[in-house]
């Protein structure tokens, strides 16, 4: 399998799952959002050393140890990764849901700048026509909500600057994760079991389906950051930004049908011309690979 193939596979899995996360959230909505945060970590990184022992990559986990330079950029990426998901949980949970598609409809236009402002990228005729649809669609939808949309644009900066920095890195996907989330965990720990200290952060007061409900938010962690990072090697980043807009499309549609928050005509514009762009910039990536 060619390796764009794979890498367009791993993103298609990796959107998905982002995509229907939310139902996820709003099934433990009643755990704090921090909570759930220091269990992604925790759970995280107790799958992620189990796939690392599996695959025998201990040795590239103890490399990136004794490299200062990734150990801290590694270190920055965690933070900011953390951020994207304290702030996400919060928002699903408070019904933002509508404004944390917004968020992730904005991510791929920054992917596009920075992949343009660090990559040297460089897009062809009808991508930058993909690009004038889908920015007249978020201009559409940061109008129609009124105020000024700082959840979507922090949800969509942060994981911009997260793709880029793991993209950058000459780091494979499972061991950075793992790094990540071993700087992260400590202070989950202590976040989770000393200072929040409350029913649902003492696993042995929870009922077993509350607990199952909690160490699955490794699961829904993990599996789509390392798809994510492994179609960001094998991707330009401009490219993969596009298929980003699956995931918030998911969202979108669950916002307004089965959490029936307020949608306007304006809306279902924005919608139209998003997938209009994805649609457009799909073909062009596709007749530019037949024609090479």
């Amino acid at each position: 399998m060619k390796s764009s193939t794979q890498g367009m596979l791993y993103a298609l899995t990796a959107f998905f799952i982002w995509g229907v996360a939310p139902l996820y959230f709003k099934h433990i909505g009643f755990v704090p959002a921090g909570e759930i945060v220091t269990h992604r970590i925790i759970w995280s990184c107790v799958f992620l050393i189990l796939l690392v022992w599996w695959t025998k990559s201990g040795r590239a986990v103890l490399a990136v140890f004794r490299h200062p330079r990734y150990l801290a950029l590694l270190t920055l990426t965690a933070v900011l990764i953390a951020a994207n998901w304290l702030l996400f949980i919060w928002a699903i949970n408070h019904d933002h849901m509508l404004e944390s598609s917004l968020g992730y409809f904005i991510n791929p236009l920054l992917n596009i700048l920075l992949g343009m402002l660090f990559l040297g990228e460089r897009l062809r005729q009808w991508q930058w026509f993909a690009v004038a649809l889908a920015v007249s669609g978020v201009v559409l939808q940061i109008v129609t909500l009124g105020v000024f949309p700082w959840i979507a644009l922090a949800l969509a900066g942060s994981f911009a600057v997260y793709g880029l920095l793991r993209k950058k890195m000459a780091v494979d996907s499972l061991t950075g994760l793992l790094v990540e989330t071993l700087v992260l965990t400590p202070v989950a720990a202590w976040y989770l079991f000393l200072y929040a200290d409350s029913a649902t952060s003492q696993l042995s007061q929870n009922t077993l389906a509350l607990n199952l409900w909690l160490i699955a938010a490794g699961i829904i962690t993990t599996v789509p950051l390392l798809c994510f990072t492994a179609g960001a090697k094998r991707l330009r980043l401009s490219t993969i930004g596009f298929f980003q807009y699956i995931g918030p499309s998911l969202m979108f549609i669950f916002a307004i049908t089965l959490y029936h928050e307020p949608i306007v005509w304006q809306k279902w514009l924005t919608f139209a011309l998003i997938w209009s762009a994805l649609v457009v910039f799909s073909w062009d990536a596709l007749r530019h690979t037949q024609q090479n």
